[in-house]
């Protein structure tokens, strides 16, 4: 893809508004990780010593140790918390394209992903810094809000005589195709995600790794250098922030 892509043009960016920033992430509390574990979903990866389900029922006991673990203060994710492998998603087990990467992630990995998201979605919705037309991955938006906005803007449109056109847009292995270093810079130019926060991103952005698994078979482990986990917490809080400025504009002509 970057050999594809080397002669375009170097992207821009949209600038933050002065004195709207995330210079670091806050410390958690002993009732933050207890109330985010409750709403874990209850599903457990290989990675996992506990069952989630048993770490739900423990987390009493063992939200102290989470808090301490927490790798806020070093501004990195822990590298063992972060790998992942590929798993089959297609119909064709023969067909390669059928392949897609999702991390298996572990309890405790997804758990720190929840508590570093809502600080992420607080801030960029105190910030009023998502798109109001984005209803994907977004707190009280779904698929439903989406249409609805469709259909009212079309409806809107033929009561005013207008032409109304659709043009609907796929983008294949969108999660796999983000560029570290553009979602980064992204970050810190549109959102201004900066300091040791910026760092955390980056981190966690760099530090995966990915291995292909069949069986008991096992490939090496690589070092990915693009794209936003999928299977995980932040994913798609990322891949919206990397859209940010891809704007779908609607054009209206008169009949």
């Amino acid at each position: 893809m970057r050999a594809t892509t080397c002669g375009a043009s170097t992207p821009t960016f949209s600038t933050v508004c002065d004195g709207v920033s995330l210079p670091h992430l806050s410390a958690i509390s002993l009732d933050d990780v207890i109330r985010s574990t409750r709403q874990l979903l209850d599903k457990s990866s290989a990675a996992d010593l506990l069952p989630t389900y048993i770490f739900e029922q423990v987390i009493d006991l063992l939200a102290p140790f989470v808090t301490v673990v927490q790798p806020f203060a070093g501004c990195r994710m822990l590298p063992e918390l972060i790998q992942g492998g590929i798993h089959h998603a297609g119909v064709e087990e023969r067909d390669a394209s059928s392949y897609r990467p999702i991390s298996n992630l572990s309890v405790l990995s997804k758990l720190l992903e929840r508590l570093v998201a809502q600080q992420l979605q607080h801030y960029l919705c105190t910030a009023g810094l998502l798109p109001t037309l984005q209803s994907g991955f977004r707190p009280l938006h779904c698929t439903e809000t989406a249409l609805l906005r469709v259909l009212s803007v079309t409806l809107a449109a033929v009561d005013r005589g207008d032409f109304a056109a659709m043009v609907p847009l796929d983008l294949s292995a969108a999660f796999d195709k983000v560029d570290h270093d553009i979602l980064l810079q992204r970050l810190q130019t549109s959102f201004g995600i900066r300091g040791a926060a910026l760092k955390w991103f980056q981190s966690y952005l760099t530090s995966r790794t990915q291995y292909v698994r069949r069986g008991t078979a096992r490939s090496t482990t690589v070092q990915l250098i693009c794209g936003v986990p999928q299977g995980s917490v932040l994913g798609p809080i990322l891949f919206i922030t990397r859209m940010r400025g891809s704007a779908i504009r609607c054009v209206r002509s008169q009949c």
